[in-house]
């Protein structure tokens, strides 16, 4: 009977500290992003990651008192991941109908992206809009809104795995304009020193961006989290963070 009763203590000590593992576990939040500049900057030299919309989460994260991991992945894996693995969310996703279902929203992080296009500064055509470039072919980056966006109205679209890549391909001629978020696309020529070789011509939409989590995270959890981003909007902490990197420039 002793040992009976000593068998049975150890494995009920045993559950308890499996279950305490666990739920301390499941109470860590993966965050995913990729290198969207302002809004997500992930470090070339380093790989740290910041921007305005990373700032908004680490804030948001701190006042929920929220154990996180916070790393940069390609798009499109970034995209599976959240889908896929509980208690792991995804920034800065654009939220659309086709997205509605599948995720969890947080939000919205960034409230006016709008989308431009981009062309050859010395491209003699000078469309005006969107109708205007149906017989040409976009260049946008692949599971991404934007191409998502062109390919539902029927637009033909070469889809690059990285948006980076995008600049080099609309000068080697692989497609006839780049279609992107404003913000991003003057960053990435910036950072690749094309400014002056590819230029924007017209805004075509604008979207908001959210913090997009697996379907599993507990409705609760969710609520909290758009509250205090709430109250991060009445304090002015979010406008801090959004004239730090001159959103509203």
């Amino acid at each position: 009977m002793r040992f009976g009763l000593f068998v049975f203590i150890v494995t009920m000590c045993c559950c308890i500290l499996a279950s305490a593992f666990g739920q301390a576990s499941a109470s860590t939040l993966t965050l995913l992003t990729e290198n969207y500049p302002p809004y997500n900057i992930v470090s070339p030299l380093n790989g740290q990651i910041t921007g305005a919309s990373t700032e908004k989460i680490i804030e948001l994260m701190h006042r929920a008192g929220q154990a996180y991991t916070l790393t940069s992945y390609p798009w499109s894996r970034a995209l599976e991941m959240t889908r896929n693995d509980a208690d792991t969310c995804l920034f800065s996703t654009t939220r659309t109908a086709e997205r509605e279902s599948r995720f969890k929203w947080i939000g919205p992080l960034v409230k006016h992206n709008v989308w431009t296009v981009f062309a050859r500064a010395d491209d003699t055509r000078h469309p005006a809009s969107l109708e205007e470039l149906r017989p040409y072919t976009m260049g946008a980056y692949r599971k991404a809104a934007v191409g998502d966006y062109l390919a539902l109205k029927g637009f033909t679209t070469d889809l690059a795995n990285y948006d980076a890549d995008n600049p080099r391909k609309l000068l080697y001629g692989r497609f006839d304009f780049w279609a992107t978020g404003r913000l991003l696309g003057i960053a990435t020529l910036k950072a690749q020193g094309l400014s002056e070789k590819i230029v924007p011509i017209f805004d075509f939409h604008q979207v908001e961006m959210y913090l997009a989590c697996n379907v599993n995270l507990s409705q609760k959890r969710v609520d909290r989290f758009n509250r205090l981003l709430r109250k991060m909007e009445d304090d002015g902490t979010v406008a801090k963070i959004e004239a730090r990197y001159k959103l509203h420039k």
